[in-house]
Order: C-alpha cells, then structure tokens, then sequence
C-alpha cells in the first residue's frame, strides 16, 4: 500500500540512455540498491575533465574519464570518396572506410543510429605484439606509478601499495572504452554484438562490456575451440578462445534460426513437432489444480482412465475420451511446468496458441492420463556456447592462400564469421567489423548471401597500418593491412560472382580526413589586408564534388550507401542522391541563378544544398532559397 518508488523508475530511464552511470550503493538500511553515479553522470554531460572521488563498485583505471572525454568529444573530419580503389562505387550498398575506427565510428553516428543489426570485432588481444592501436598496452612501471597518481612527478610514492598489473591493461582499457560506447549507439534495439578475445583480457572485457551495455544484456560468452599443434608438452595448453556477445537490448533480441552445425542429422531439432509432458513436480513447480474442459483435445481416438491419487497427474474425476477429445470435465491435479501457456490454450477455447518463441502450440491429453504440450516446430533455434568445427587461424590462412592472400596475423576463419552472422534474424541488415584486418567479416557476409539470396551489407574500417619488411604481405607487394582487405574482397567477390550466386560484390572505399572546410583559426586583429584573399573560398584546395557531397550527406544524415547519379541542369553538373533524397550543386563559379533553380525545382529535391561561391551576389542566394519554397516547399535547403 506504497505509492511507486519514482526515483527507482527514474533509475531505470536513466539506466537506458546511461548504463555505464547506474552502480551499486548501500542504503540507509544497509540494503544494496540501483544508484546514480553523478560523478560519472557529469563527465557524460560535460565538455570537460570531471573529477570525482566517490567511492563506489564499479571498473576504474588511469585513463577512464578521459576515454570518455574522447568517446563524446567531436571531430572536424569528413569521409572522402575513392572512385578507383572502390567496386562498383556507384551501385554497392557495402563499405570499406579507411582510417582510425575512433574517428569513423563518430562520423556514422548521424546516418546510422540505431541500424546496425551485428557487429562483429576481433580487437587487439593485448598480447605483446606492435599494433598501430598499440596492442602492447603495458607501460613503464614509472610511467604508470605516475599516471596512476601513486607517486609524484619526483618520484615519491603516494600509495601503500601499487598495483602490479594494472600498467598492463588501462590503456587496453581506455582504448576499447571509448570505441564501444560508441559502437553501442549504432546497434538497433534487436542488434547484437559479438568480440573475440583471449583468456588475458577477458574479465577486464566483460567488465567493461557490462558496465557499457548492461549485464543483464549478456547473450552469451561462447568459448571458441582453435586448431592447431595441441599434442606438444605445455604446463596448461590453451585450444580455446572466446566470443563475448552483447544484445542491445536482449528481450528484443529474437532467438537464431540455426542450429549448431555439429549436431548429428538425427536430433530431435529436426522433428516436425516438439512434444513433451508438462507434468513436473518439485520446489520450482508446486502443485496445483487445472480444470480441463469437455472437448479437450486427446493424442489418442478413445481411452479411460479411472479417477487416480497414486501417480502423477492425480485425477480427481473419471476419464473418457471419444473422437480424441474428453467427454466431460477432468480435474487434475499436479506440478505443472507451463501452466501459463496451458491457461491461455484453455481461455482460447483450445485452440491453437503461440508460444514465446512463436511456434504454434496445442496440448493433449495422453492415455496415461499426462498432458503434453505439442509444439510445430518452424525453422529450428539451437545455438550451444562451443564453438567447435570452424578451425582456427591456420585453417583461415590456408583459406586465404587459395586466393593468393597473404595475412601474417591470425585471422578468424570465414565459416565462425559467417555462422555468427546467421544467428542475426533476417537476410537484409547491415554488419559492422571496425577492426576489419584482412576482411574477413566481408567475406562471411557476401558467402551468407550466396548461399540464401540474402542482401546483407557490410561496412568495415581498418586503418592503414603499414605492413612490416619481413612479411609476407609486404613481400608480395601489400603496403597496408587496408590493402590486403580491399583486395580479399575482391578476389573473394571475384570468385563468388563465377558462381551466379551474388550480385552485389562490391564497396564503396572512403578515407577518414580532415573536413573539407578551410580552418580559420585568426582573431581580427591577427588578420592583414593581404591574407584577406585567402579567405574567399571557405573550401580547401583540391577537394571535389564527391568530397563535398559525402560530407553533406555525413552532415544530414544520409546513408553513404545510396545510389548517385550526376546530371547536368542549365550547363551545371548536379548530384543526385538516390533520386531525389538530395541533390548537390557544388558550382563555384557564381552563375547559379532564377533559371537553374525553377528547373532543380521540378526535380522536388527533400534536400538541395549549394557552395556559397555559387551565387554572384546575397541577393542571387535569397532568390534561389525563395524559388524553393515556391516550388518545392518541403525540400531542405543548405549553402556551404
């Protein structure tokens, strides 16, 4: 007889947009709760460094108020287009983006919020190796002691005792910190995300991913079995890894329609129907009594059964069965493991109901007096936590051998890829892999396609991480890891399309670079007569209409996928994105005028945008906007 606790239902709005800021607090009562870490609450609403020393339970390190600077902080670049490093630029809904993932992941937030159905990532394992993204995250001892406050700058410690290992992991930390968050705000609310990690990092992962997207959002932590040479002597021989997978919000996220490739051809899985007895007793299912009504269905033609207290379900009345289904009403009494749904089957006048998982449900009486759930099995939902069949890293590298890909680095074989791919309901959604390597997520996904004419999309990013002299790769003549990952995707589309199989195989390649807008960066009072010429064209040096086009649509939110068709209009080139959702006229000469604007008019652009050098004077720009409204009201317009 309480009025609502508001400020637990106020928790749990905030716990939506905030995971990372609801922790664990004692009450007056001593009782843990749900609370607000309003330290951690201000660092996300503030432009700058917060501090705050509230003790709380929560995974801390040097270094995490400032990946969270970073994660939230933005970026004046763009995505430049590259025509003749791309396949089939103009038609392709994939993408293949050059640069650092931090970066790139800020530049999607716009166009893709909440529509990327998987991601999948196989980030640095912090083993020791030199990656770009510094896989060897350890630091001096002194370095850390420093930054970790635990001494000061000359030297003298500040703390009792310091932490051993913690130099090993908080920039490993800092840098998957910011990039999940990010990662977070992509994924649709029945998306998924799966990482790759090894034993090392993996409590510190599932910490962060927890505070990140909520423990509660924990799908799975699937332990992968690796090939490999496991008969040598070793003390403990790992020929495992693991997959850590996170739904963005797990009651949305459906079951897989897929069954565990290792489960033998015989199973039960592959039955037409599902059929077992709901009669279960124990602590979990304490007894009680149903009624079931005259005409209940039976698995039999006819039967009786005598009123019975000796064996489970007790029967309180006697049965008769005529034309499989009860005569009359039957009392039973017993522990039931789906009353519920035996409930809403009674209600719905025995007929047909849906179960959870959607499958068509009925309930039948047996001639042993059980009663049993039957359930028409569509396509079948069996997903175990082994993954075992896909083989390893020398499997993968074998595979790329047989299309003359060189990849030093242990990549993931394509069938784990692929398989993780099909647990994603539906043919038709978009698959991100920001720590793309040699691509081996496109391959999954363009293999996912042949096989069910499916038209999922990939969208990787890898850096240009420069190969090293004594590789392979760098021998047969690959400068950059993003290298090595176009041209696996086009060899591996190549050999797709001989098949007849696929139609889309290829990619739109955009490089992460500085915005396309010239910096001006002068007080008045710095600026001369003579540098005034400088600042007449807002637009810097070399940049073309394409560069200018994908930073509007970066900036509007547009997909970078869509269809872009160049038209000329009264002597001007016009960009046209998928039609009519934008058109572009990036003329610097200023002969935009009434005539050119009536006819991109009739087009009925939703959105118009123009260079500022395009029009001869302000009075020629007024016009253009007025003609719009006129003409096509509802379409945006924009001047760079």
């Amino acid at each position: 007889m309480h009025s609502p606790d508001l400020t637990q239902d106020h928790i749990a709005r905030l716990c939506e947009l905030f995971p990372g800021c609801v922790t664990e607090a004692k009450g007056e009562d001593g009782a843990v709760r749900l609370a607000v870490d309003f330290d951690l609450l201000r660092q996300e609403l503030s432009g700058t460094l917060v501090e705050g020393p509230q003790e709380r339970y929560q995974l801390n390190w040097p270094g995490k108020r400032e990946a969270l600077l970073t994660a939230n902080a933005p970026i004046a670049k763009t995505l430049r287009p590259c025509r003749e490093e791309s396949v089939d630029f103009d038609s392709t809904t994939n993408l293949f983006i050059e640069g650092d993932n931090l970066d790139a992941l800020k530049l999607l937030q716009e166009s893709y919020l909440g529509k990327v159905k998987l991601i999948y990532i196989d980030p640095p394992y912090n083993t020791g190796k030199d990656f770009i993204y510094r896989d060897d995250f350890a630091v001096t001892r002194d370095e850390y002691l420093l930054r970790s406050n635990q001494v000061d700058a000359k030297g003298n410690r500040l703390a009792l005792n310091a932490e051993s290992n913690g130099r090993l992991h908080s920039d490993w930390l800092s840098m998957m910190y910011s990039r999940l968050r990010l990662a977070r705000n992509l994924l649709s609310d029945d998306g998924a995300i799966f990482i790759s990690i090894n034993h090392k990092e993996l409590a510190n992962l599932r910490r962060l991913t927890d505070e990140i997207f909520g423990e509660d959002n924990l799908l799975c932590l699937f332990a992968w079995r690796t090939d490999g040479n496991f008969d040598n002597q070793a003390k403990f021989k790992y020929c495992h890894e693991y997959v850590v997978a996170y739904g963005k919000n797990e009651a949305s996220f459906l079951h897989p329609l897929v069954v565990d490739p290792s489960t033998p051809p015989d199973s039960k899985l592959f039955r037409p129907e599902i059929r077992n007895t709901i009669v279960k007793n124990g602590p979990k299912n304490p007894a009680s009594e149903v009624t079931l009504p005259a005409g209940f269905p039976a698995s039999a033609e006819s039967f009786e059964i005598r009123s019975r207290s000796d064996s489970w379900p007790h029967l309180r009345d006697d049965v008769q069965v005529s034309n499989s289904k009860t005569v009359r009403p039957l009392r039973a009494y017993s522990g039931w493991s789906s009353k519920d749904l035996l409930d809403a089957f009674i209600q719905n006048q025995c007929h047909e109901i849906l179960d959870a998982k959607g499958q068509p449900t009925v309930f039948e009486l047996t001639p042993t007096g059980a009663i049993e759930a039957v359930k028409i099995r569509g396509q079948p939902s069996h997903v175990i936590s082994v993954l075992a069949g896909f083989g390893g890293p020398q499997k993968a590298t074998a595979d790329l051998s047989e299309i003359q890909i060189p990849f030093d680095d242990y990549p993931k074989p394509v069938g784990l890829i692929k398989y993780i791919a099909s647990m994603i309901r539906g043919a038709d959604f978009i698959s991100l892999d920001f720590f793309a390597g040699s691509a081996t997520t496109a391959e999954a996904i363009l293999q996912l396609n042949a096989s069910d004419g499916g038209a999922r999309r990939f969208f990787l990013v890898q850096l240009p991480e420069t190969c090293q002299p004594t590789t392979d790769a760098f021998r047969a003549g690959y400068k950059t890891i993003a290298e090595i990952g176009k041209d696996r995707i086009r060899r591996a589309g190549k050999r797709l399309l001989q098949s007849g199989a696929l139609k889309d195989v290829g990619f739109r390649v955009l490089k992460v670079d500085a915005s396309n807008l010239a910096e001006v960066h002068y007080a008045p009072d710095a600026v001369n007569q003579g540098a005034l010429e400088g600042f007449t064209d807002n637009i810097k040096p070399g940049r073309t209409a394409e560069d200018l086009l994908f930073q509007v649509m970066l900036d509007w939110g547009v997909d970078l996928t869509l269809p872009i068709a160049r038209q000329t209009i009264q002597g001007r080139d016009v960009l046209f994105v998928d039609s009519n959702a934008l058109a572009a006229c990036f003329d610097a000469s200023g002969r935009i005028d009434d005539a050119f604007a009536k006819e991109l008019a009739t087009h009925r652009p939703l959105r118009a945008v123009f260079r500022d050098a395009g029009f001869a004077d302000s009075a020629a720009k007024i016009n253009v906007e007025q003609i719009f409204k006129l003409l096509s009201p509802s379409t945006e317009v924009k001047c760079l």
